[in-house]
């Protein structure tokens, strides 16, 4: 299974397990921190941005891959949509099937609104299911908003919007209050109290977790809920432009089946995009943790609307994504595994970071003792260093890996990779997309009245790096309240005539702004397939 530099390594690293584990490594200083990203963060490479030469954010930095999207060709002409006979005609129209999607549909069906969950796969395959290490809240004793804010802000880098941090942290103990009456299996003890680990860059123990798929567990229990609830939902069916009306207001969107590429119309007098992240786009060539359908389309159509975009120039590429073997090359190895005291080593066997370094951090970290240390294991196929897992049970006891990190376990047992027993091969993996669309505290775009957003299409939540168990939380939370937001509003506002007419506009935008790219937009899904 491993080659010979993998098993000498492994040697290394065993001889040196008992003094690792009782290693407590330092934490970088804020100048080592900042050093560490300018030279090695995908994030910094100036080569892999270019400027935007059109629409709200033209002039501003934007990944290659995303700028070509922005600026591509709409998918439709306006003259082939009938936008005089709507298929679906209702209060508020959900894009996107994921935890945030869900959670939106769920309060603005309760709050009374006609809701349509629209998404391009099936409810439920979004990013959400893939988390796995926690969701965080300030609930405990020792703990509160306010440090659970400080703790993010720093992380962010100070770039986050304090408004929506604000509402993030300070909603958190009753969402996970919500979550758990609708049924989520969280972590407990014998006395019923929730269990609660670190997460890297968090100063309190505040991460709650359903062992190590929390965001499977808590999509199973919110597309349950919508289900259960009646709401209507239709899947494989993408939207491919927002429609507004005369006054320039969200009316709806123009949907396409999947399969048969057939479009019909999606009237509405509030519109929600929780359309999810953008992994599958692959920015410089990483692999993804993302579900099959994360390729930044929220982003797409927000802006071809006039929505303006917060920070799409930063993304998380999560530092323990699987190296080795081939199969699973860029799976998530949740942030859990090093909480619970697991410790990143080299192929010398030596610790060489703290193990709950900001995710920015501790990628960058990797990142340069592989290509500047030189400490990095080589794989047929790559490079990665060793998460020496078996120190988790060298310190908790027997057990703790089955009982704390199930899936982890039979993920790499598969393989016929025993983590109990050795260490696995980790190296940075795209992981969340960090910037979105800019919106207030309603959840409400400030460009583009009545197109609401929620989740990871969001941006300014984090602002430019997010902690563990962030995610999780502000799609619950924001998509909440962006279902309440949409479906309040929905009841003052009377549509006016519906238009396409702003396809005719991009597309000037384009041709003054000399962009000759063919690329349509939205991707909707990636494409693997091997050129003959």
């Amino acid at each position: 299974m491993f080659t010979e530099e993998m098993i000498e390594s492994i040697t290394k690293v065993e001889a040196k397990r008992k003094v690792n584990a009782a290693l407590e490594p330092r934490r970088m200083s804020a100048d080592e921190k900042d050093e560490v990203l300018r030279k090695f963060h995908p994030d910094y490479i100036k080569e892999q941005f270019v400027k935007l030469e059109m629409g709200v954010n033209k002039g501003e930095n934007v990944p290659l891959e995303l700028a070509d999207l922005l600026q591509g060709k709409s998918r439709i002409k306006a003259s082939s949509v009938n936008l005089n006979s709507p298929t679906y005609d209702v209060d508020v129209l959900v894009i996107g099937g994921g935890g945030a999607g869900s959670a939106a549909a769920i309060e603005a069906h309760r709050a009374g609104a006609n809701v349509l969950v629209t998404t391009k796969l099936r409810i439920g395959d979004a990013n959400t299911m893939m988390a796995e290490g926690g969701i965080q809240a300030a609930d405990k004793p020792n703990d509160s908003p306010e440090i659970h804010f400080l703790d993010a802000y720093g992380g962010g880098h100070f770039a986050a919007k304090k408004s929506l941090l604000k509402k993030l942290v300070t909603e958190a103990p009753e969402t996970i209050q919500w979550l758990n009456g609708l049924g989520v299996e969280f972590d407990k003890d014998a006395s019923g109290s929730m269990l609660t680990t670190h997460g890297g860059g968090t100063s309190k123990k505040r991460m709650h977790a359903a062992k190590d798929y929390s965001g499977a567990e808590i999509m199973r229990t919110l597309r349950d809920e919508v289900l259960c609830e009646g709401i209507e939902v239709v899947d494989f069916s993408a939207a491919i432009e927002i429609i507004l009306d005369e006054k320039g207001h969200a009316a709806g969107a123009v949907l396409m089946n999947m399969e048969t590429k057939e479009l019909c119309v999606a009237r509405a007098k509030t519109v929600i995009i929780a359309t999810g992240g953008a992994g599958r786009i692959h920015y410089q060539g990483f692999p993804t943790t993302n579900h099959y359908g994360a390729t930044a389309d929220g982003l797409v159509l927000a802006y071809r609307v006039g929505a303006k975009l917060l920070y799409p120039d930063t993304l998380q590429y999560h530092p323990t994504g699987t190296a080795y073997p081939q199969q699973i090359f860029g799976a998530l190895v949740t942030e859990k595994v090093r909480s619970l005291g697991a410790k990143l080593v080299n192929k010398e066997g030596d610790v060489f970071m703290h193990p709950l370094e900001t995710r920015d951090v501790a990628a960058a970290s990797i990142i340069k003792e592989v290509r500047e240390t030189k400490g990095g294991i080589t794989t047929p196929f790559g490079e990665g260093v060793w998460l020496d897992t078996p120190m988790i049970e060298l310190k908790n006891g027997e057990g703790t890996i089955e009982s704390r990190i199930p899936a982890m376990l039979r993920m790499f047992s598969k393989y016929n990779i025993d983590i109990r027993k050795v260490p696995i091969l980790v190296y940075p993996t795209l992981h969340y997309q960090n910037g979105g669309i800019d919106i207030n505290t309603d959840c409400m775009s400030d460009d583009v009245e009545n197109l609401f957003v929620a989740g990871e299409a969001v941006g300014g939540i984090h602002g430019r790096n997010r902690l563990m168990g962030n995610s999780l939380l502000d799609v619950v939370v924001f998509g909440r309240d962006a279902g309440k937001s949409a479906a309040s509003k929905a009841k003052e506002v009377t549509i006016g005539k519906l238009t396409l007419a702003h396809l005719a506009n991009f597309e000037k935008q384009r041709t003054d702004a000399g962009i000759t790219s063919k690329t349509e937009s939205p991707k909707l899904l990636p494409h693997y397939a091997r050129e003959v």
